[in-house]
């Protein structure tokens, strides 16, 4: 008995329905238009180096110049480094720091300013005692109701406390402390600092890798 094979049909319903087409995604225009389509030159031309070295040479002077205050000199280091570009400013950024450590009166500082330079110098291999944060507390060993208030504080305090070592009690409540604040405080906070806490909840500085 010759056996009866069925023909299939040459094309299935979906092929055949010609009305029937795969949605576009409908994506927004990039903000940055066709600047990175293309991949730069290995060559690159000598205006464009002029420019980057004019640059380089900008920031190196504005990390060496003379500041106001400590903070600042540590806030813009913070930013140079976690913008990825500090490898063109090694020498530069330890030598100010090897300043900061040597001559900075601690006792002086606010919370913020405490906490990242505590956190910058640590990064960097210097001795920073943790008890320079007994400050803020109050006289049962608590920190202080005042500081709560304090958010770029907190959040400061609370990236240099994972760069506790074994035994630095202080920082071990410090990042309970800190950790219980933020996440009451960034519900109401304003854009971008809201942003800013809810990641470094989330991943702090010391848990991230370095921008390459």
């Amino acid at each position: 008995m010759a056996s009866q094979v069925s023909q299939m049909p040459s094309s299935s319903p979906l092929s055949s329905n010609k009305d029937e087409m795969r949605p576009k995604a409908d994506f927004q225009p990039s903000i940055w238009g066709d600047f990175f389509l293309n991949c730069p030159d290995k060559n690159i031309d000598a205006g464009t180096e002029s420019r980057h070295q004019e640059l380089k040479e900008e920031v190196r002077k504005m990390i060496v110049a003379p500041m106001a205050n400590s903070t600042q000199k540590l806030a813009f280091i913070d930013s140079v480094q976690r913008l990825g570009v500090s490898y063109h400013f090694t020498k530069e950024i330890e030598d100010e720091l090897e300043n900061i450590y040597h001559n900075n009166n601690d006792a002086e500082n606010d919370l913020y300013t405490t906490s990242l330079r505590f956190r910058l110098l640590r990064e960097h291999g210097y001795n920073v005692s943790c008890d320079v944060f007994n400050k803020f507390k109050d006289e049962q060993g608590n920190f202080k109701s005042s500081v709560t208030s304090d958010v770029r504080g907190l959040l400061e305090l609370y990236q240099a406390s994972y760069l506790r070592v074994h035994g630095e009690d202080i920082l071990d409540e410090a990042i309970s402390f800190t950790t219980n604040h933020l996440s009451l405080a960034v519900a109401s906070l304003d854009h971008p600092l809201s942003e800013e806490v809810s990641h470094a909840l989330k991943q702090s500085i010391r848990r991230g890798l370095p921008r390459v």
